[in-house]
């Protein structure tokens, strides 16, 4: 599009001293009489392009211009630069690589170095643990619903292992905690959803349109933080285990004890998931209360050590 091909020369030609017709003409796969079209358009836009001849000459804008209207600085670039790939590293999307293509181009010849530096400096890994290339290939095909409109049609199974086909009109993609949901609405449960999408055993893109919905994610998720019931638990951890406390607790939560140990008091969600944080500490944990979930773990002990008997 002529617009999103000006606004990026503008970029370009605020990063650099100049630039030739040519390499735009080459950059854009367009003709240089389209390129000195572009720059007229910008010219008449208020912005004050500069022609320079010669062999080294091109296209610049004005110094005091540059000065006064910078949009982004080299490390803002590189900082960009350097979340989108993160980002890309999780699925596979045409416009993310082509933004990363376009903001690479931006930066002048003679500061690339300065990128790698950047890049070498700060690493963000945002693939998520045990992440395989099914679920890659979901999250590619829930994008591609998502921004086309496309009813979608999947089987899902819980939770609780129980399996059920929902045909979802797919709204947002969500990354969060290292794991990737789809946020849309149920058909099945005529309601809004969030699903796992590591628990997404088929789906299929209908040929379907349908018409987003008002509702957002962020309005459904600061309601429902309204109807979780939380219980304060309080554990009690063995030394060897306090980077890993530390990690997962607050400071404010946590009192160490003369002998090393960590007395932790928490509110947790009344939900199967505080077991499982429970049990990842093994015997390096106890429940000191309330006396109901003490007694729900203790079972749950029995239970396993009646399997090995």
């Amino acid at each position: 599009m002529k617009i999103d091909r000006m606004l990026t020369i503008i970029v370009i030609l605020l990063n650099r001293s100049r630039i030739s017709a040519k390499e735009l003409a080459e950059k854009f796969e367009v003709s240089v009489r389209t390129i000195y079209r572009d720059i007229e358009s910008i010219n008449m836009a208020g912005i004050p392009i500069i022609s320079y001849p010669g062999n080294n000459g091109g296209f610049g804008i004005r110094e005091n211009y540059k000065l006064n209207h910078q949009l982004l600085t080299l490390n803002n670039l590189c900082s960009i630069l350097s979340v989108l790939k993160g980002v890309s590293s999780t699925f596979e999307d045409v416009e993310l690589e082509s933004s990363i293509e376009k903001l690479r181009n931006i930066i002048p010849q003679d500061k690339t170095h300065h990128l790698d530096l950047h890049m070498e400096q700060i690493i963000i890994g945002m693939q998520p643990w045990a992440y395989t290339s099914k679920q890659k290939e979901l999250v590619k095909n829930i994008r591609n619903a998502i921004t086309q409109s496309l009813l979608i049609t999947i089987i899902y199974r819980n939770y609780a292992n129980e399996t059920s086909t929902r045909q979802i009109e797919p709204m947002s993609l969500i990354f969060k905690g290292y794991t990737w949901y789809l946020f849309g609405y149920c058909h099945l449960k005529t309601d809004f959803r969030v699903f796992r999408i590591s628990r997404i055993i088929d789906l299929q893109v209908e040929d379907v349109r349908f018409e987003r919905r008002e509702k957002s994610y962020q309005e459904i998720e600061e309601a429902s933080k309204d109807q979780v019931s939380l219980t304060s638990i309080t554990l009690k951890f063995v030394p060897q285990v306090r980077s890993r406390v530390e990690d997962i607790f607050d400071k404010e939560n946590i009192e160490i004890l003369n002998t090393g140990e960590l007395i932790v008091t928490a509110q947790f969600p009344e939900k199967e998931w505080y077991f499982g944080l429970i049990f990842s500490f093994g015997e390096h944990v106890e429940v000191l209360g309330p006396e109901r979930v003490r007694q729900a773990v203790a079972s749950r002990i029995k239970s396993m050590h009646e399997k090995y008997q």
